[in-house]
C-alpha cells in the first residue's frame, strides 16, 4: 500500500514539475530584434516656402503669389534659382536651397545634414579611358589619338570686361538695371540678365552666356566665335 501511494506522489510531482517548465516556455518574452532608425527627411514649412515665394518674385523669378505651397511654378522658379546657384536642380526646398536662399532654419532641420546630393555634379568625376582627367564644369569632348579615344576638354564659355560692361549699358537703356557700368558680374547684374532672358524666351540663367550676348546684340570675341565653332564639331 505505501507502495502504490509513493508512486503516486511521485507521478504527481513529476507532472507538476513538467508543468511547470512548459508554461514558462510559454510566458518567456522573445528577444526582440533592434529597429533600425527611420531616415529623416527633410521639409521645408509653409512659412518657408512663403518667404521663398516672396523673395523669388523680388527676383523677377516666379509670378504667383505667395501661398506657401509647393506647387509646379514654385517648383519651376526654385530649379531657375538653383540652376544660376550651382545647385542641382530638383525643384525641392532641400537644406542647401534654403541657405543658399537666406531662409532660416529650424531647429529640426539644423539637426540634419545637408545632402552632398543637393549640389549640381561636375564633370571632373569622369575619366576617359586613357587616364585623362577633367576641370571641374568641363565636359570631355572624343579626339582621335590613333590608338585610343582620348577626351578632350570644352572650354567654358565666359564674357569678358568689356562685353559685361556693354550689358550693364543695354540694360540699363532698357531699365532692367540701376547699378553702375563696371564690368563685373555681380547679384544685380544677375537680376537684370535674368529679367532680360526671362522677357526674351532664353534659359533663365543669371549668366552672360553666348545666347544672352547674341539676344543683346553684343559683338562676340574672335576666341569665343573659334570656341563655340569647335565645340559644334
Amino acid at each position: 500500500m505505501n507502495k502504490v501511494i509513493t508512486i503516486l506522489l511521485l507521478t504527481l510531482v513529476f507532472s507538476f514539475a513538467v508543468n511547470a517548465q512548459t508554461v514558462a516556455r510559454a510566458t518567456t518574452v522573445p528577444a526582440t530584434t533592434a529597429e533600425k532608425p527611420k531616415r529623416q527627411i527633410f521639409r521645408a514649412n509653409k512659412g518657408q516656402i512663403t518667404q521663398v515665394q516672396t523673395m523669388l518674385k523680388g527676383k523677377s523669378m516666379y509670378g504667383g503669389e505667395a501661398s506657401g505651397k509647393l506647387d509646379d511654378a514654385t517648383r519651376a522658379s526654385i530649379k531657375t534659382f538653383q540652376n544660376g546657384n550651382g545647385l542641382k536642380e530638383t525643384g525641392t526646398l532641400n537644406r542647401a536651397t534654403l541657405e543658399k536662399m537666406g531662409i532660416e532654419l529650424t531647429d529640426k532641420q539644423k539637426l540634419m545634414p545637408v545632402s552632398p546630393n543637393s549640389y549640381a555634379s561636375a564633370d571632373s568625376t569622369k575619366r576617359s579611358s586613357a587616364g585623362v582627367k577633367n576641370t571641374a564644369g568641363m565636359e570631355p569632348k572624343s579626339i582621335s589619338t590613333g590608338s585610343a579615344d582620348v577626351k578632350s576638354k570644352r572650354v567654358i564659355f565666359r564674357a569678358t570686361k568689356d562685353q559685361i560692361m556693354e550689358a550693364q549699358k543695354i540694360l540699363k537703356a532698357k531699365s532692367m538695371y540701376n547699378g553702375e557700368e563696371t564690368g563685373k558680374l555681380d547679384d544685380a547684374t544677375r537680376d537684370s540678365l535674368k529679367k532680360f532672358q526671362e522677357a526674351n524666351g532664353v534659359k533663365v540663367t543669371g549668366t552672360l552666356n553666348q545666347v544672352t550676348l547674341e539676344k543683346l546684340g553684343i559683338e562676340l570675341t574672335d576666341k569665343q566665335k573659334t570656341d563655340s565653332a569647335e565645340s559644334t564639331k
